[in-house]
C-alpha cells in the first residue's frame, strides 16, 4: 500500500492526469451528444423497407431501447479508455523521462511490486475515469430517455451489466497502458505509438477484415476484428447482441487476455532490464 500510495502521489502532483480528465470529458459531451441524436432517430421507428433481411435485423437490433440506453450509458468510452492508457503509459515512462527510474529501484530493490504499484495505480485511475463519466451519463441518459418517453432502463440487466463492464475496461486499459509503457521507455514514443495505434489501428482492422470477408465471403474473417482490445471494450458493453456480431462476454475475455498479457511482459521485462 506504500508502494500505491507512492504512485498515487506522483501522478497526483504532476499536470497528466487533468489534462487527460479535461480531453476525457470534452470528447465525453461530444459522444454522448451523438449517441443522442443517433438514438432519437432510432428510436423513432424508421422505416426498414428497402433492406436486406440481414441489414433489417441488424437496424432494428440497434434501435432497441435497451441498446441505445446501454450505449447512452457509457457514452465516451472509446477516447475515455485512450486517456486512461495514456495515464498508465505515463506512470512507467515518467520514471525514465526524469531518470528517477534507478532511485525507485534502489529505494524498493524489488522490481515486480513497483510494477504491481504501478498496475494498481493505473486501475484505480481507470475507476476513477469511468466513476466521473458514469456520473454524468446516468442523469443525462435518464432525461434524455424521459423526453422521448421511455423510462430509465436502469432496471434492464443488459443495461447494468453494460455500466458494469464499463468499469472492467476502464480498469483494464490502465493496466494495457502500463505495459505498453514498459515496451517503449521514451515517453514521447510510446504516446505517439499508442495514439496512433488507437486511433488508426482501430479504424484499419475494422476496414481491413471487413474488406476480407466479403472478398473471400468467409463471415468468421469479419469476426477477427473483435481480437483489436479497442473494439472489444465497445462489443462488452453493447446492451444487445447484434446479428453477425460475437456475444459480450467475447469482448471481455479479450481484453482480460490483453490485459494479463502486457501485465505480465511488463513485469518480466522490468525485471530483467538494464536501468542504470
Amino acid at each position: 500500500m506504500k508502494l500505491v500510495h507512492s504512485e498515487f502521489l506522483k501522478l497526483r502532483t504532476t499536470n497528466a492526469w487533468w489534462l487527460f480528465g479535461l480531453g476525457a470529458l470534452g470528447m465525453l459531451a461530444l459522444a454522448f451528444l451523438i449517441n443522442a441524436l443517433q438514438a432519437h432517430y432510432l428510436l423513432n421507428d424508421p422505416s426498414t423497407e428497402g433492406m436486406s433481411t440481414e441489414d433489417a435485423a441488424t437496424f432494428e437490433a440497434t434501435g432497441s431501447v435497451v441498446y441505445q440506453a446501454a450505449n447512452l450509458y457509457t457514452s465516451g468510452q472509446f477516447f475515455g479508455l485512450l486517456f486512461v492508457m495514456l495515464i498508465g503509459i505515463v506512470l512507467i515512462t515518467s520514471e525514465f523521462h526524469h531518470q528517477t527510474v534507478t532511485t525507485t529501484f534502489l529505494t524498493t530493490p524489488h522490481r515486480t511490486a513497483v510494477i504491481a504499484a504501478k498496475l494498481a495505480m493505473a486501475a484505480l485511475a481507470g475507476a476513477f475515469f469511468w466513476l466521473v463519466t458514469t456520473a454524468i451519463n446516468i442523469p443525462a441518459t435518464i432525461i434524455f430517455l424521459n423526453t422521448e418517453d421511455f423510462t430509465s432502463q436502469l432496471g434492464e440487466w443488459a443495461v447494468t451489466r453494460a455500466i458494469l463492464l464499463n468499469l472492467v475496461a476502464y480498469l483494464l486499459w490502465g493496466i494495457l497502458g502500463v505495459g505498453f509503457g514498459v515496451l517503449i521507455r521514451s515517453q514521447i514514443g510510446a504516446t505517439v505509438t499508442a495514439v496512433a495505434l488507437y486511433l488508426l489501428g482501430t479504424a484499419a482492422a475494422a476496414i481491413v477484415f471487413t474488406l476480407f470477408a466479403q472478398w473471400l465471403d468467409l463471415d468468421w474473417i469479419r469476426d477477427l476484428q473483435y481480437g483489436m482490445p479497442s473494439i472489444a471494450s465497445g462489443l462488452m458493453v453493447s446492451g444487445t447482441d447484434l446479428p453477425n456480431q460475437p456475444a459480450f462476454w467475447v469482448g471481455a475475455v479479450v481484453l482480460v487476455v490483453w490485459a494479463l498479457a502486457t501485465g505480465t511482459v511488463g513485469t518480466l521485462i522490468t525485471r530483467t532490464r538494464d536501468v542504470s
